[in-house]
């Protein structure tokens, strides 16, 4: 009976592990699944031309030692001779090291370790619009923000828009926006590596002069819609004695300078179709002769009416 009630309880002491381990897995497995895009496992360097290997042939001092690899993307292994290693990872680089000493009778079951002490390009390069470009020491783990960062941060002339380009894959660079999106540290989660190059957008500039209320540059991102109407409107709107229609938007193309006439009072009225601006373009908004001297004939009929009526009460 004793022995009946023991196996009884270990059966169910060995379902509630099984249930248990079960639901360990799912868990694992639904943790794993949530892991972002920009948290995932760092890219295994290539070693390239330059770089400083430390090369351990297990129990064989004599064939170990540092070695530099050469612009053929060779390094030369004692006895072994030549060995080509570039472009691989450490781990592939010890394996073709392993064939070479063991295809040359060397070494029956060579067991090779490769280290890399020193990449030849350190540092990632931030340039662009960023306070203080230059090349920055990759040392340790660290993303595209780090090193935003580390530069000074962006100017006030930057974009939106960052490019990415990696040492080992140049004809696949990665654009990040910098929004204020909630996603947008893990957007930016790309790990930075020795080689790789940062590169910030200038945003483009729209010039807005002439009779308004406050006249000056304004930013224009190159994926975003800047019009007429908008840009009057970041000048907080024309003056009084501005002459609306004879406004003129100064383009630059390959043909040279362009002159456009804009009708920026019918705009206004709804008349006329709002033009969108490109980066460069200076939008001018004259001031009219004719409105100018009218309002500084009431200003002075003004001027003139208060006059006589503080005389009069005196």
């Amino acid at each position: 009976m004793r022995t009946a009630r023991i196996k009884a309880r270990t059966g169910a002491l060995g379902r509630a592990l099984a249930g248990a381990v079960l639901i360990l897995t799912l868990v694992l497995s639904a943790f794993a699944q949530s892991i972002p895009a920009g948290n995932l496992p760092v890219p295994a360097l290539r070693i390239a031309a330059g770089d400083l290997l430390s090369v351990d042939v297990f129990d064989t001092p004599e064939l170990s030692g540092k070695l530099r690899v050469s612009e053929k993307g060779e390094i030369a292994v004692p006895v072994a001779g030549d060995v080509r290693v570039g472009g691989m990872t450490a781990e592939e680089a010890a394996r073709n090291v392993e064939q070479a000493l063991q295809g040359k009778s060397i070494l029956k079951h060579p067991h090779v370790s490769v280290f890399v002490l020193e990449y030849a390009t350190q540092g990632a390069s931030v340039l662009g619009e960023v306070k203080n470009p230059g090349v920055y020491p990759v040392l340790g783990t660290h993303t595209l923000l780090d090193f935003i960062s580390v530069a000074g941060g962006v100017t006030p002339n930057a974009g939106k828009a960052v490019t990415i380009t990696h040492k080992n894959d140049p004809a696949h660079p990665n654009v990040v926006q910098l929004d204020n999106a909630t996603d947008l540290a893990v957007r930016a989660g790309i790990t930075i590596l020795p080689g790789d190059t940062i590169v910030v957008s200038r945003s483009g500039v729209v010039y807005v002069v002439g009779d308004l209320v406050k006249p000056g540059g304004f930013l224009i991102e190159n994926n975003e819609r800047l019009t007429v109407l908008q840009a009057v409107a970041l000048a907080q709107g024309p003056n009084r004695t501005a002459g609306l229609n004879r406004t003129r938007l100064i383009r630059k193309s390959t043909a040279g300078r362009q002159e456009i006439p804009v009708e920026l009072g019918k705009i206004l009225a709804g008349k006329r179709d709002d033009l969108r601006l490109e980066d460069g373009d200076i939008l001018f908004v004259p001031a009219s002769q004719s409105k100018t001297l009218a309002y500084r004939g009431i200003e002075a009929t003004i001027s003139m009416a208060t006059g006589l009526v503080i005389y009069n009460r005196f």
